[in-house]
C-alpha cells in the first residue's frame, strides 16, 4: 500500500465514477485519462495512480534497493502530476512515468549517498567472457575508469553505467530505452571495446 491517500476532492463525471467504483479501469485509455486529468479530473489520477503505482514502486526499487524509499518517490511523482497538471505536455503516460520514476531514484541516490562504489568492489562488474576489462578496472582509480566511460558514445555510455555500475538487468535497460534486449547487449560489448581502446590510447600516453 502507498504511505499516503490521495486526499483530493472528487469531481463527479458519472462514467468515470462509476468504473472507479466497478474497479472496471480498463475501459479507459490512457490518453483518455490524461485528457480527464487535464480537466481537472480527480479521479482519473486515481485510476492512474492504480494502475501504475506497483509496477513504478517496483521499478524504482531497481535503483534505490529499498522499497520503502520507492514508495515514498512514486507517491511524490503522483501528487506532482497532480500539481503540475496544466503545465504538463505529456505524449504517452507510461514512458514519461517510468523516465520520472527513474530521474526521481536516481536524485534521490545522488543526494544521499555516493552514486557509484569504488569499482574495486564490484567483482561482477563484468561477466566471464570479458575478464580483461575485470582485471583493467581492478588496477585503475575509480576516477580514471569514469572519465574514459564519458568519452564514450551516448548510448554506449548508458548502457554501461545502467548495466555495470547500477546494476540494472539487460531486460529491464531495453524498454528503459526504447531498445531490444539484443541491442542492449550489443551495446554493452560495443561500450567495453571502446573502453578498453581508451585504455590502451591512455597507457601510450604515459
Amino acid at each position: 500500500m502507498p504511505p499516503f491517500k490521495l486526499n483530493i476532492p472528487v469531481t463527479l463525471d458519472p462514467y468515470l465514477y462509476l468504473a472507479m467504483k466497478t474497479h472496471n479501469y480498463n475501459v479507459f485509455s490512457d490518453e483518455e485519462l490524461l485528457a480527464l486529468l487535464h480537466q481537472d479530473d480527480t479521479l482519473s489520477l486515481q485510476i492512474i495512480f492504480s494502475r501504475y503505482y506497483a509496477p513504478l514502486t517496483q521499478f524504482s526499487t531497481i535503483f534505490t534497493k529499498d522499497n520503502t524509499i520507492s514508495e515514498v518517490l512514486i507517491s511524490d511523482l503522483f501528487m506532482n502530476l497532480w500539481d503540475n497538471r496544466k503545465q504538463l505536455q505529456i505524449r504517452l503516460l507510461k514512458p514519461y512515468l517510468f523516465q520520472a520514476a527513474k530521474n526521481l531514484s536516481l536524485n534521490h541516490l545522488k543526494k544521499h549517498k555516493p552514486l557509484l562504489e569504488p569499482l574495486e568492489n564490484h567483482e561482477t562488474l563484468l561477466s566471464g567472457h570479458l575478464t580483461p576489462f575485470e582485471i583493467l578496472t581492478n588496477r585503475e582509480s575509480q576516477q580514471r575508469i569514469l572519465s574514459l566511460i564519458n568519452l564514450l558514445p551516448e548510448r554506449q555510455r548508458e548502457v554501461l553505467l545502467m548495466s555495470r555500475i547500477e546494476q540494472i538487468d539487460k531486460t529491464n535497460i531495453a524498454p528503459l530505452l526504447g531498445i531490444t534486449v539484443r541491442t542492449v547487449e550489443t551495446t554493452l560489448y560495443q561500450a567495453i571495446k571502446s573502453l578498453r581502446t581508451l585504455l590502451s590510447t591512455s597507457e601510450k600516453k604515459k
